[in-house]
């Protein structure tokens, strides 16, 4: 008589476990082709999700990647895949069609903002494309797992607000720069020079290298006359890839006294996406200081 107590205990704490296990939602597995979007995923899927970020070795020209089999794997798994699109990832669509599923949600950045190929591939410097991709990030994890539908709300409202001091930093240097000129050797930094009013110049050269083409020779003259006559305030560098001829012009930045702000294109290690752009607008603020 006295184990019966102790029975119904133990049969009660195991209905428990049982009924908390058979309600747990599974952890969702996330692709991201690049890792700043593979940040934000993280961000706002918090516990709820696993990510692999393809695109993550800031060491590594992107234009120049190649999938792997452990990457097919991961793509196996992924219930989630992000991708920037305008042939920026163009691996991406191999691994989708090699691996098709019917449960997994797609999203293509360059597809969510209305862009064609062609256009400049580096969205994510624009500041109205990371609202937008939280938004519909927001809006993939909840289909996929409606019963954490509040959790994903609240994160896109911290995630939202967390923008906050960038949009503050660029609308700072915006009335600093308005309408000065800068140059660049490839166009990584362009659509947040755009928002920050700036004259980007060389547009033909800057395409030409991120094509990997050798620029034409009238561009390679104007650009550097642009330097060596110091009509640009600054010239933007992708730290991460570049050429000959982008070589030679930063070299020519330098001896004019023209200050060289680094870009990238993958974040770094550990530094989440907010952190990352304010990083690059205040050596872009420092640069631009009398």
């Amino acid at each position: 008589m006295p184990t019966f107590p102790r029975l119904r205990a133990a049969l009660l704490l195991t209905g428990l476990v049982l009924s908390a296990t058979a309600v747990a939602t599974p952890v969702i597995d996330v692709v991201a082709a690049e890792n700043f979007y593979g940040d934000v995923a993280a961000q706002l899927g918090t516990t709820h999700v696993k990510v692999v970020s393809i695109l993550s070795n800031p060491e590594q020209d992107p234009h120049l990647f190649e999938a792997s089999t452990q990457t097919a794997r991961a793509m196996s798994r992924a219930r989630l895949v992000i991708s920037n699109g305008l042939a920026y990832d163009p691996w991406m669509d191999t691994l989708l069609a090699a691996s098709p599923s019917t449960t997994r949600q797609t999203l293509n950045v360059g597809a969510l903002l209305h862009r064609k190929t062609g256009a400049n591939p580096h969205l994510w410097y624009d500041p109205a494309t990371m609202p937008a991709v939280a938004r519909a990030i927001t809006t993939a994890l909840t289909r996929i797992d409606p019963a954490n539908a509040a959790d994903y709300r609240r994160a896109l409202n911290t995630f939202l607000h967390s923008l906050a001091p960038l949009d503050a930093r660029i609308a700072q240097l915006r009335e600093r720069a308005h309408g000065r000129a800068v140059t660049a050797t490839e166009p990584v930094f362009g659509y947040m020079a755009a928002a920050l009013g700036l004259t980007m110049r060389n547009e033909r050269f800057q395409m030409a290298v991120m094509n990997d083409s050798e620029p034409a020779a009238s561009d390679i003259r104007a650009f550097e006359q642009d330097l060596r006559n110091r009509r640009v305030a600054v010239l933007f560098y992708n730290s991460q890839a570049s050429n000959p001829a982008a070589k030679r012009v930063r070299d020519i930045a330098q001896a004019a006294h023209i200050p060289v702000v680094g870009v990238s294109e993958t974040a770094p290690p550990g530094q989440h996406y907010q952190a990352w752009m304010l990083t690059q607008l205040d050596a872009l603020g420092r640069a631009l200081a009398p």
